[in-house]
């Protein structure tokens, strides 16, 4: 049994509570892998689980998103070998660490177009808009799609999944920069929620019509005017807090405001099933491979730092995605 360097809490809390400690890998058992991570990401699950506000039992490792070699095979798997390239974003959390046993139905092969540092950073945030554009409600090419923090690491990505399946995207972001960086990332419009409001710039695009869908990873400052922004029977797909909770939310508004439809949703119980989940990497890696989808790595701090670039994304003050070095 060797030792890894582990990022774990112990107790909730801010970003202090991260601790760099030595912690014991073994050998796989059955359905397991171990795996010698490259490069880990950061995503603001992250900060929900460190804080409390998605409860572990705790002592903890941290992190859900990595890319690595596969270093043994447990009995069982199918579906790697080891020297295997693979990256993954699942349960259970550990991820910010130097190696680990996990389980590996969830853990994806990468292709030989993709790198070590690029599949860590896409796998989270790029399943996610996977799901969000094909798996949660019907989306057709010359539709329209509301995506608020369009600057964000999911956020660019959507923003180039819109483009690559001729998609119509109006994104939000909360300055004048990251609006021209969604631009340029394939949003057909942007509006700074800074300093416009948001509802009568949809209201505006769309000729008074609103959207189709609108996807909505910042939640409570966000969520109430989202609404009015749908068209009649119009879908809502919260997948995410940023902002806080949603609060409770009355069926009978979704109704006045014309038969509105709303998910809340977790990548984590799409990719849950394997089939499902090895279908959905392979639909993300080949866009990446085509280069319909190019991931801007916005930041990198050492393993070590972590709690910084956890200060940085709580604080709003990242573009694109994150990573950690090891």
């Amino acid at each position: 049994m060797t030792l890894a360097k582990t990022i774990v809490i112990h107790e909730n809390g801010g970003p202090e509570a991260l601790k760099l400690e030595e912690w014991p890998v073994g050998d796989p058992g059955e359905g397991e892998v171990r795996i010698r991570h490259a490069v880990c990401g950061l995503n603001f699950i992250d900060v929900y689980q460190r804080s409390g506000l998605y409860p572990l039992n705790l002592p903890h490792a941290m992190g859900m998103e990595a890319s690595g070699t596969v270093e043994a095979v447990g009995a069982g798997v199918k579906h790697l070998k080891e020297g295997d390239r693979v990256a993954y974003a699942s349960m259970p959390p550990g991820a910010y660490c130097e190696a680990r046993v996990m389980p590996a139905a969830q853990v994806c092969p990468i292709p030989d177009e993709v790198d070590f540092e690029t599949a860590a950073a896409v796998m989270l945030q790029g399943l996610t808009v996977e799901y969000l554009f094909h798996r949660t409600t019907p989306i057709a090419k010359g539709d329209t799609v509301l995506f608020h923090a369009a600057a964000g690491g999911v956020g660019l990505i959507a923003c180039q999944w819109a483009r690559s399946e001729g998609i119509t995207l109006i994104g939000t972001a909360g300055s004048d920069e990251k609006c021209a960086l969604a631009k340029q990332n394939g949003a057909d419009h942007v509006i700074n929620y800074r300093t416009d409001d948001f509802v009568s710039g949809v209201k505006e695009i769309t000729g008074g019509k609103g959207v189709d869908v609108v996807m909505d990873g910042v939640g409570a400052d966000t969520f109430d005017k989202s609404l009015n922004c749908l068209k009649p029977l119009g879908m809502m797909i919260s997948f995410g807090n940023a902002s806080g909770p949603v609060p409770p939310v009355n069926l009978l508004t979704l109704a006045a405001k014309g038969s509105l439809k709303v998910a809340r949703t977790t990548l984590f119980t799409y990719v849950a099933d394997h089939d499902r989940c090895q279908d959905m990497a392979r639909h993300l890696f080949d866009k990446v491979a085509s280069g319909a989808i190019k991931v801007t790595i916005g930041q990198r701090f050492k393993l070590e730092d972590v709690a910084d670039a956890h200060r940085a994304l709580e604080g709003r003050q990242t573009t694109g995605s994150t990573v950690l070095t090891l």
